[in-house]
């Protein structure tokens, strides 16, 4: 069984840093930080082929039907039988589409604008701050992750969590480096899928429930045998 408490502080700190980083652009009005527009600046100064088309591939992962894929399989590997994987799936699902409304939400609230236009080298709309391409990857690969835990060897399980981290932020760094996103939108998609996950591993019983629950299979009982 999880522990509640480390789950609720990290969900709590990573929520409390999100909150802070959107106080922060608020007041500003969505004005970039100096960091900010220095990294931004590399970025365009330095890009190039066929670092730009890799980029563009890999930033595409990280939104569309890959990340509901990547959901699906993690419930389809944490359920126990057939009932109880068509469960998981759905909970994995409905956790990464929460998330994906909150951070449609929050954008549409706090309305920063994106970097100028003639310095993008991909496709983007709507407003910028959180990421989403950073949200979506991050609670995508979190949930494969879970996903993985309950299936394979913990070794295995611990090199697919460090691949799974890699992805999400690459896919993360290219929004920065295709010049789509300030890096802060990015960070801060980061913590708003921490703060998803954390919540949604405190549910995890409702997607899992413990063995003997009402929903496993019950074997059938011929009338008269005890």
């Amino acid at each position: 069984m999880r522990r509640p408490l480390p789950l609720l502080v990290v969900a709590a700190l990573c929520a409390a840093l999100f909150a802070a980083a959107a106080v922060l652009v608020s007041v500003r009005h969505g004005a970039p930080f100096a960091p900010e527009r220095a990294a931004h600046h590399w970025a365009t100064v330095h890009r190039g082929e066929p670092l730009s088309s890799l980029a563009r591939a890999v930033t595409a992962t990280g939104t569309g039907v890959v990340p509901y894929l990547m959901a699906v399989l993690a419930g389809l590997l944490a359920g126990r039988h057939p009932l109880g994987r068509l469960r998981a799936a759905a909970c994995a699902v409905a956790v990464l589409a929460v998330g994906q409304a909150l951070r449609y939400g929050l954008m549409e609230l706090l309305a920063r604008h994106r970097p100028p236009a003639a310095d993008w080298a991909g496709h983007a709309a709507h407003y910028s701050f959180p990421s989403g391409h950073a949200t979506t990857s991050a609670l995508a690969a979190g949930l494969l992750a879970w996903g993985i835990a309950h299936r394979a060897r913990p070794g295995v399980a611990r090199t697919w969590c460090a691949v799974l981290t890699l992805w999400a932020f690459t896919v993360g760094v290219t929004r920065v480096y295709l010049g789509i996103h300030w890096p802060g939108d990015v960070l801060a998609g980061w913590l708003l899928a921490a703060t998803v996950l954390s919540l949604a591993l405190l549910a995890e019983p409702l997607a899992l429930p413990p063995p003997g629950a009402a929903d496993s299979p019950t074997p059938v009982r011929l009338r008269g045998t005890p």
